[in-house]
């Protein structure tokens, strides 16, 4: 008899759940042991914790001479930059320094960080100052204190490969949850779509509705969680790469895709780019669909997304 068998696990700093459908349960973890293998070995080669990551050889060279990587993260970047071209740059991966030093949304960030400081700092963000060899392997940032990093695309390109891996190993069915993203494919074990809860930005264990799907990834960006209320004002972790500030007016957007890696990448400029350009953005795009919620709570949708 099918039965689902899951396992929680903190990887890439990140809370992981790995579901699989399966008659037997000793090949059930053996399937989640190989796919938590597969995200283990993804978080080496991106991370930017470890000196000897690819990333942060990319990172200790820019503005000095291209570094040659692994095809995976040349390719991880040529799609990043697609998306950055795509979104006019509301989605770039060498924003990476401006969270990290001026906005560390902890609860004890009482005044806002220097806006002069993050003004000079945004002349090394710039998706076009990341050059490609494609001959040599080689990734360059141009300018010397340039930095890149995936943390908007990096656990869910790892959730796509651990599900891909899967399917490799004849799993029929199933869902990696990075961290309340999700990627699915397959029928529950009772032969029924996946139900997903769309989560309210106001009460986040408590969706607002739900959705079945199969073979689909859903993405979820919030306020809900990480935020500072600074002068009576609350700022949501989500920065915008071009301003260097947190974006408001946006309480949440969740995206669906048949790509984990694109929804969570396009979770982002989704929620900077204003709801009409970002409804108007996902329309034209064949195969994805998004929920914006704004801070009056008014819902937006695309135009195939049916809410139940």
């Amino acid at each position: 008899m099918l039965r689902e068998f899951k396992k929680p696990q903190r990887l890439m700093g990140n809370a992981f759940e790995i579901t699989v459908v399966d008659e037997n349960e000793d090949r059930a973890y053996k399937h989640i042991d190989a796919a938590v293998t597969e995200i283990q070995r993804i978080e080496k080669l991106l991370t930017t914790f470890s000196e000897n990551s690819q990333t942060s050889q990319i990172n200790d060279h820019a503005g000095i001479n291209p570094v040659k990587v692994d095809q995976e993260v040349f390719e991880l970047i040529e799609r990043s930059l697609r998306i950055s071209r795509i979104t006019d740059g509301y989605f770039d991966i060498s924003y990476s320094g401006i969270d990290k030093i001026f906005w560390n949304f902890d609860r004890n960030m009482r005044r806002l960080p220097d806006l002069q400081l993050i003004e000079n700092h945004l002349k090394l963000v710039n998706y076009q100052n990341i050059l490609l060899n494609p001959e040599e392997c080689t990734v360059f940032l141009r300018k010397k204190g340039m930095r890149i990093s995936f943390g908007g695309i990096g656990k869910v390109y790892a959730a796509e490969m651990a599900k891909r891996l899967l399917i490799k190993r004849g799993v029929k069915s199933g869902i990696v949850n990075a961290s309340g993203d999700l990627a699915t494919w397959g029928m529950q074990s009772n032969g029924k779509p996946w139900t997903v809860g769309i989560a309210d930005p106001d009460y986040a264990k408590q969706p607002f509705s739900y959705m079945n799907i199969t073979d689909m990834a859903v993405a979820t960006s919030g306020n809900d969680e990480k935020f500072v209320v600074i002068n009576g004002k609350k700022y949501s972790h989500t920065i915008n790469p071009k301003t260097g500030m947190p974006v408001s007016g946006i309480k949440s957007v969740t995206i669906f895709c048949p790509n984990a890696e694109i929804a969570d990448a396009m979770t982002t400029p989704v929620g900077i780019m204003g709801v009409k350009a970002a409804l108007n953005l996902v329309n034209q795009i064949h195969h994805l669909e998004c929920i914006i919620i704004d801070d009056d709570n008014t819902v937006y949708s695309s135009q195939n997304i049916n809410l139940q």
